[in-house]
């Protein structure tokens, strides 16, 4: 497989370990990173080591789509982490200040293979948004995004003909979950001549807490009954340490509208209504409060009724669940763009390389 070059959108904490975990996997160039402030841009590869020591504590993940700074959730808080003269990638010796990133890297298209969207998706239409820039300035290649929500799926949906006319490959909902777990789902379900329900349930540790983390916390938050993604999105970072401390660094989540269900029944496998997805945050605490599990059950074509469970090793981090398959991802987009299939494509549709 020929080399390939990407962008990475957001260098939260998502970007910033998508950067760093790309350096293990084979014909992976990493040139572009950006934030709302600025762009490193490196077609030679980016030097990563060097990008992550100089933003680390001075983050700033929001990219703005419509070619301003971008307003960020409550005033700048929540999903942003800024110290310092220079926020975010601007802080690196190999960035510049940009008063619009995206067309930095919209600006050298036909020099990137894939653009991975490491960007929290804090309004429903922000990802769709983003991707209509691409398709306005003419990009043609592989675009990644690790999104959560069912309604999304519906919106990159509708620009599947533009997609396809513009030659890009669109991956939606790469991560873990959707992505990694919609996948096994999808596996597991091929035992089956019918399934009946599909049950995720995940567990994620977050070692580093609530501060390198705000952007994903804030959206597992608007999961929670009393929250929605609007209201969630103009909680305070103080809001957010409250809600954080009123469940003592523990949030368990139930029936979370994550786009697996969708995702899966796209695919065939079953209808969006059996498909459930839950679990159990720790903001404090190393290790897993549970074991991420998939379980299928479906009947077999002897009349057999079974279920089918895949499990995910408590030592894997949520970082290595996301990113690992995000970029695995990534090379099979760009593997079917270079041989002609456009459009858009969910987890449970195509095998990540590795």
């Amino acid at each position: 497989m020929d080399d390939i070059t990407f962008a990475v959108l957001g260098t939260g904490g998502i970007g910033r370990r998508a950067l760093e975990v790309s350096q293990h996997k084979e014909h992976l160039t990493p040139a572009v990173a950006c934030d709302r402030h600025g762009t490193a841009i490196d077609f030679d590869g980016l030097d990563v080591d060097e990008l992550l020591a100089a933003t680390e504590g001075n983050i700033d993940n929001e990219v703005a789509t419509d070619g301003g700074t971008g307003a960020t959730p409550a005033d700048g808080e929540g999903g942003v982490k800024q110290h310092g003269e220079d926020r975010g990638v601007v802080a690196s010796s190999q960035a510049r200040p940009s008063e619009d990133p995206i067309q930095d890297v919209i600006d050298h298209g036909d020099e990137i293979d894939a653009v991975l969207l490491a960007l929290p998706n804090y309004e429903h239409d922000f990802i769709p948004r983003v991707a209509d820039r691409f398709l306005e300035g003419g990009y043609s290649g592989v675009m990644i995004d690790v999104l959560k929500r069912s309604r999304v799926i519906d919106m990159l949906d509708e620009r599947g003909d533009e997609f396809e006319d513009a030659g890009i490959t669109f991956i939606c909902g790469a991560g873990a979950t959707p992505g990694l777990l919609t996948g096994a789902a999808a596996l597991a379900a091929q035992s089956f001549v019918e399934v009946t329900d599909v049950e995720i349930w995940w567990g994620v540790g977050l070692k580093s807490g609530y501060q390198d983390n705000r952007g994903t916390v804030r959206e597992d938050i608007a999961h929670l009954p009393e929250y929605n993604i609007e209201t969630a999105r103009d909680l305070s970072d103080a809001e957010i340490e409250d809600i954080i401390d009123d469940h003592d660094g523990v949030i368990e989540f139930e029936d979370m509208e994550h786009a697996d269900d969708v995702l899966l029944e796209r695919a065939g496998v079953c209808d969006s209504e059996d498909v459930a997805v839950g679990g159990v945050l720790d903001v404090r605490s190393d290790e897993k409060p549970t074991t991420t599990t998939v379980s299928v059950t479906g009947t077999t074509f002897d009349g057999e009724t079974a279920t089918n469970t895949f499990q995910l090793g408590d030592e894997t981090s949520m970082e290595a669940n996301v990113n690992g398959p995000a970029l695995g991802y990534l090379k099979t987009g760009v593997r079917r763009n270079r041989a002609g299939e456009y459009g858009v494509f969910g987890p449970a549709e195509l095998m990540p390389s590795f």
